[in-house]
């Protein structure tokens, strides 16, 4: 199976693009094959009318909190909130989460997703700083217009399936909280090196108990790897690795409770916190 992760970016450019991993799940384990850069939205579009059967683990939120969607009226099920938000403005999507942002009291401004709790993960919501809120805007209407298998929002039986990823959350495993990237020169130190460095070896030699599979790179990739003080190639190996173990899990990972609307990160370390009796009722 070809399996595919990409490091997502809402504004990608020759010097900052989407980064695209491409590897192969087999008897042997995943081998990473190649990174390729993906300058533009265009061609990220591009991109996803590559012919299936693939699976692709997309470093972005592909949906927002339940109590903003409904708040704001969006829609009832992901096609109809992620087409309505397709019609707007970026102006006038940033000021409707502002808007609604505004009205909320202290601590609540930021609505988090079930699933953000378990991953840790910031607030799609969020338009500055890191903003991953931007890039809903820019990408989760692409998967929508591309036709894809978006899981757990729109899954139908095209064979490109796109899954949410946090490549973040795989690294801890290896690396705790320590920073292991950095777009910041400034910030690119031998530290956060030996943090790249934890992660790989823990991807190349301990993989197999977490995600079930070996996971192998040609040398000169791996190089790369630890070269590249980004951490956008490391990034999208890493999402390769969290589509590639979704992949094999039944329903791909996904629970009963979740709400498509939200979607839901694939990585074992969010579904090993759930429990029959807690479920994830945590917003």
């Amino acid at each position: 199976m070809r399996i595919y992760g990409l490091d997502f970016t809402s504004a990608p450019s020759p010097r900052k693009p989407i980064t695209c991993a491409t590897a192969i799940r087999d008897d042997e384990g995943l081998f990473v094959e190649r990174v390729e850069r993906l300058a533009t939205l265009d061609a990220f579009d591009r991109w996803l009318a590559t012919p299936g059967p693939w699976v692709a683990g997309l470093d972005f939120p592909f949906g927002q909190p339940v109590a903003l969607i409904d708040a704001l009226g969006w829609g009832a099920t992901w096609p109809e909130y992620v087409a309505h938000v397709a019609g707007l403005s970026f102006e006038a999507f940033a000021g409707a989460i502002t808007a609604y942002r505004d009205s909320q009291p202290s601590g609540r401004k930021h609505r988090l997703r079930a699933v953000d709790h378990l991953a840790r993960s910031i607030s799609p919501m969020m338009l500055h700083g890191v903003p991953v809120g931007r890039m809903f805007y820019q990408g989760a209407p692409r998967l929508l217009r591309a036709g894809v298998s978006v899981i757990p929002g729109q899954p139908s039986d095209d064979p490109r399936i796109v899954l949410e990823t946090y490549p973040a959350l795989a690294a801890r495993r290896w690396a705790g909280r320590v920073p292991y990237k950095s777009d910041d020169r400034r910030r690119q130190n031998s530290a956060r090196a030996d943090a790249r460095d934890a992660i790989l070896l823990g991807l190349l030699y301990h993989a197999e108990p977490v995600y079930g599979f070996r996971v192998e790179m040609p040398r000169k990739l791996a190089e790369f790897t630890l070269a590249d003080p980004s951490g956008d190639t490391l990034d999208a190996i890493l999402c390769a690795v969290q589509a590639a173990w979704a992949a094999e899990q039944p329903a791909c990972a996904i629970p009963p409770a979740c709400d498509p609307r939200e979607g839901w990160i694939a990585d074992p370390a969010v579904n090993d916190q759930l429990t029959d009796d807690s479920r994830y009722d945590l917003v």
